[in-house]
């Protein structure tokens, strides 16, 4: 090897090892700042399974809704109002945002 050759491996392992440890020092910073939004995304996680369980169970709601007509009809149409109301607010969003409604796995 000529002397020109090992100088520049020698340069080329320097700057390895520099964006190495540059690498290193990031992963640190980015895993320290990914704790302040891992509560959040774990309450969103949590929505998000929520609303898959009741697409794939309809009739809990339901059957809550009915109950709660039964014994109390007026508290019942003020629920169902909210909830209309929000149905109506998030296919709002959704076809604004173009997106389509959480898919089933």
């Amino acid at each position: 090897m000529s002397r020109m050759t090992q100088r520049r491996d020698a340069e080329l392992a320097e700057r390895k090892q520099k964006l190495l440890i540059r690498s290193a020092e990031l992963r640190v910073t980015m895993a320290h700042q990914a704790q302040a939004v891992q509560a959040p995304l774990a309450v969103a996680d949590q929505a998000v399974a929520g609303a898959q369980w009741l697409r794939d169970h309809p009739a809990w709601p339901l059957g809550t809704m009915a109950v709660l007509a039964a014994l109390r009809p007026r508290r019942a149409l003020r629920w169902a109002m909210r909830l209309l109301w929000g149905w109506q607010t998030y296919a709002k969003a959704r076809d604004w945002l173009g997106r389509t409604p959480i898919k089933r796995p």
